[in-house]
């Protein structure tokens, strides 16, 4: 049986996307998001925790996240947690699960007072189907769940 590795976030973004470009050209964007669930505790207090997610996303995506996403903006980022390691200057292994995305839509309203969905998709890594465009999906209100 295979297994399955989905992720599915929505939140704001903790820092503008941080953008570089890779041998080849190939873009790649870098972001924390913040995404915060409240909830009562057994005294009727509101209780809220955040919790904070690296997201990585390439080519189209990475380019689309740069010219229209800033810090704060809020988002649906669906794809796949990537866990990876090197050791640091003192030999020290080190690790990092990231969310590399494969799907994205804006959720902010539009600053010209159009509603938010605004949708793209596109490949998420330099493994993948390189040239494939990203697809657009003008007007999705509808999340996967």
């Amino acid at each position: 049986m295979r297994g399955v590795n989905r992720v599915m976030l929505i939140g704001n973004l903790g820092k503008d996307p941080d953008m570089q470009f890779l041998e080849g050209n190939i873009a790649v964007a870098k972001f924390s998001l913040a995404t915060t669930e409240t909830y009562k505790d057994r005294s009727g207090k509101l209780i809220s925790q955040t919790e904070w997610h690296t997201v990585v996303l390439w080519r189209g995506l990475a380019e689309l996240a740069q010219k229209y996403l800033h810090k704060g903006s809020l988002v649906y980022i669906e794809g796949r947690l990537k866990t990876r390691s090197w050791e640091d200057k003192e030999g020290n292994k080190k690790f990092a699960t990231e969310v590399v995305g494969d799907n994205l839509i804006m959720l902010d309203k539009r600053s010209d007072g159009s509603q938010p969905g605004h949708g793209f998709e596109g490949m998420e890594g330099p493994d993948g189907d390189a040239g494939m465009p990203p697809h657009t999906e003008e007007g999705t209100e509808r999340l996967p769940f």
